[in-house]
């Protein structure tokens, strides 16, 4: 798995293909798993692989936000809170969705969200925001975040799938 240097370093294109393959990854993992196996969490703390779908689901929103928020004013500032995650867990009862339709809504979004980066030029690639912990972050820093996202959190998911934390 890189780390998110290597991302960074990595050609666009590179980064693109990465983010392409994350749902038909997902969609493997999650084949032929009972409910009972994506509902369960490997410990208190940590998803369960729903858990993880539904907040890739969610997560490919919040990437889109800020990319529409980011052409449209010149470096917005990017709010960020750490609890934000589990909040949405508990708050949007991950537990209770359905993983296939919280992964079509994703394959969706992440489709969605590609288009928009194709569209890009040069230009808008480096386009940006005032994150509250990371400074200043371009269109181009954010798919580097979204790689490295989508690893961490396929790792994530296969773990859970496993039992392990």
């Amino acid at each position: 798995m890189p780390t998110m240097d290597e991302y960074a370093k990595a050609p666009a294109a590179e980064r693109l293909k990465r983010l392409e393959r994350t749902p038909d990854e997902l969609a493997t993992a999650l084949r032929s798993q009972s409910e009972a196996t994506l509902a369960r969490r490997p410990d208190p703390k940590n998803w369960a692989a729903k858990e993880v779908v539904c907040h890739l689901r969610d997560a490919e929103e919040l990437f889109m936000g800020r990319f529409e928020l980011i052409m449209a004013m010149d470096d917005p500032k990017l709010s960020f809170d750490p609890a934000t995650p589990d909040r949405w867990a508990a708050e949007r009862q991950y537990l209770r969705n359905d993983a296939a339709a919280a992964l079509a809504a994703f394959r969706k979004r992440r489709e969605e969200s590609l288009a928009f980066l194709r569209t890009l030029t040069h230009a808008q690639w480096t386009r940006g925001g005032i994150h509250a912990t990371r400074g200043r972050i371009t269109i181009d820093d954010f798919v580097t975040v979204m790689a490295a996202h989508d690893d961490n959190h396929l790792d994530q998911l296969r773990r859970a799938l496993e039992g392990r934390a």
